[in-house]
């Protein structure tokens, strides 16, 4: 009896504990309908290093429906440095708290040039719902035609409507903005910074070039993996020999669970991405807007949800990244070796490996005069590989531009198809320099007959001129088609892009989109490359294009039977000249040229 009476009483007290913590918890936070204006609090961030520091907020007041079912907390920020400053880019998730109650954090300022720091807070309540937000991790498909090269200006292009804009919203009266984030470059040439300062800068970003070694860590340390409210915690994008870092405030931690931000970085839901301590270096003053100069320092989590109140992440897990391992060959026969890790991420993975690559190149090879540039890799994906050889060459930073243009391409069109989700499980790429230009120029094209039988060998001779006038000669042999007596075909020679415009014009397209996702990754191993001397064989033959692939002199029979409304899904396109022989000759320059001619079988 005693012994159940004491239980009974361990039981009551343990039940009152529970009940008390939970109304702790309940009471930590103060919500939206609770705030007035004139109310006074404190907010809490870092200036410099790593020690929170407080300051003082006043509420202004709330701005109902600020957007839909959404409102938004105004209020004037005032200390020794924001006095100066005004509201700072990278405080965004800074927390602010009333009697101790955290009502939500700083993501918004008002108004340009503004006197004072006026600062619009996201309620706390709208950052918890994202908490349980569930999905699957963001992927978009796109049905657009093959290109062989993407340029930075061509991604962003195309992802335009996904990006965040930084477009200030109007509210009663008042200019409000999000608080642009702090993206840092770690590690990059100042010209390939530049350049890509000009397109993130219009997606709610604000680059900063760093010259500053961050400590790297590719395992997480248990021992450094806390965070609190106010910590400056960094979203990483870019890791290894180069970083690049979007720098904002922790808002709240819960266990192992944390919010941050306050508004998105780019909205796209679940998402999986580094999440780092960050080690702020110093305020930046300005008269437009004062950010934060920072540092991202060790690896402690994942960012799981990227949201319009705020971003979510889980310390204590690794985010999957795509490995890169590039090695650089110059022309004194020195290698150098390069180890980065970037986002898994269907709409920046093809824009940060533009930015990268093309950094690392300019880096490490001169950006003026003439360059070569001779590509061999492998993109490895679940179920199979994309390998990659080319050649590129030019003078100022062409070989550049169109080498990086390759490898960005080919990676939006895998990460991007309509067919199924892809992910690259590494990239292997190793690139060769020399400093001179290797392209030859067609002068001319010899045949040994103009009048062949069926089968007989044709020997053609493909003279070119290089960039420094000396003269080349090829030679290849191909056996003529197996056609009837007096008829007549046409032979192709030429470079890769001569080749698709006669294909443009043969299938009457101006671009070709792939049927389905074998399809694709064909059509991606077999891109056609700049060192080749293409030759094609083709006739008036009737044939037709059906789902991306040439069926070519069909029999009247077989060609009514492919075009008939139930056996195609697609409509085919009647082709007048029909493909017979396709044949490339590989060569160690780039060739540029082409010509065409009648030849009749006897």
């Amino acid at each position: 009896m005693k012994r159940n009476r004491i239980v009974k009483i361990w039981k009551f007290w343990v039940a009152v504990f529970l009940c008390s913590a939970g109304l702790l918890a309940s009471n930590s936070f103060l919500p939206v309908d609770q705030i007035k204006a004139g109310m006074k609090g404190k907010g809490r961030t870092v200036f410099q290093g790593n020690s929170v520091e407080e300051f003082d907020v006043e509420i202004i007041g709330v701005l109902r429906n600020f957007q839909p079912q959404k409102d938004l907390i105004l209020a004037k920020l005032k200390n020794d440095i924001l006095d100066y400053t005004g509201v700072i880019q990278g405080m965004s998730g800074s927390p602010v708290y009333i009697d101790g109650k955290l009502i939500g954090a700083i993501s918004y300022s008002l108004g340009s040039f503004p006197k004072e720091a006026i600062a619009g807070i996201t309620p706390i309540g709208e950052m918890l719902e994202i908490k349980e937000m569930k999905g699957m991790r963001s992927s978009f498909s796109r049905s657009m035609p093959i290109k062989k090269q993407m340029s930075l200006m061509d991604l962003f292009e195309i992802n335009k409507s996904f990006f965040r804009s930084n477009n200030k919203i109007t509210a009663d009266g008042k200019f409000i903005s999000p608080l642009s984030i702090p993206l840092v470059f770690n590690g990059f040439s100042q010209s390939a910074f530049e350049d890509a300062k000009q397109y993130f800068s219009k997606l709610g970003f604000e680059p900063v070039y760093s010259g500053q070694s961050e400590s790297r860590s590719d395992e997480i340390s248990i021992p450094n993996m806390s965070l609190k409210g106010g910590d400056p915690v960094g979203v990483q994008l870019v890791s290894g020999d180069l970083s690049m870092t979007a720098v904002g405030t922790v808002t709240h931690v819960d266990g192992d669970d944390v919010l941050a931000f306050g508004h998105p970085l780019y909205n796209l839901g679940p998402v999986e991405y580094a999440m780092t301590k960050v080690k702020v270096l110093a305020v930046m003053p300005s008269l437009d807007s004062s950010f934060k100069l920072a540092v991202s320092d060790l690896n402690v989590g994942k960012i799981t949800q990227d949201r319009s109140s705020g971003i979510f992440g889980v310390v204590r897990q690794k985010p999957n990244l795509i490995p890169l391992n590039l090695v650089l060959n110059n022309e004194g026969g020195v290698s150098k070796k390069f180890s980065i890790k970037i986002a898994d991420d269907s709409i920046l993975t093809p824009v940060l490996l533009s930015v990268v690559l093309g950094s690392l190149l300019d880096s490490e090879e001169r950006s003026f005069g003439d360059l070569t540039l001779q590509l061999s890799g492998t993109i490895y994906l679940e179920n199979g590989q994309i390998r990659l050889q080319d050649i590129f060459t030019g003078n100022f930073n062409a070989s550049v531009t169109n080498l990086v243009g390759l490898v960005s391409a080919v990676s939006f069109f895998l990460m991007n198809n309509e067919f199924k989700d892809l992910h690259i499980y590494r990239m292997d790429l190793e690139v060769s320099a020399s400093e001179e230009i290797r392209v030859s120029y067609l002068q001319r094209v010899w045949l040994d007959k103009y009048d062949v039988r069926p089968g007989e060998v044709m020997n053609i001779k493909v003279y070119s001129r290089n960039y420094r006038g000396e003269s080349l000669v090829n030679e290849v042999q191909i056996p003529a088609p197996h056609l009837p007596s007096g008829s007549e075909f046409y032979l192709a020679v030429g470079d890769a892009q001569s080749m698709l415009d006669i294909e443009r014009a043969q299938y009457r397209m101006q671009g070709f989109i792939p049927r389905n996702l074998d399809q694709l990754l064909r059509i991606l191993n077999s891109l056609r490359k700049n060192n080749r001397i293409y030759f094609k064989i083709f006739a008036e033959k009737p044939g037709l294009f059906l789902k991306g692939e040439e069926l070519p002199n069909l029999p009247p029979t077989l060609k009514s039977m492919f075009s008939s409304p139930r056996a195609a899904s697609s409509p085919p396109t009647e082709l007048m000249g029909s493909t017979l022989m396709h044949y490339q000759l590989a060569i160690p320059y780039v060739f540029q040229g082409s010509a065409l001619f009648p030849i009749k079988i006897k």
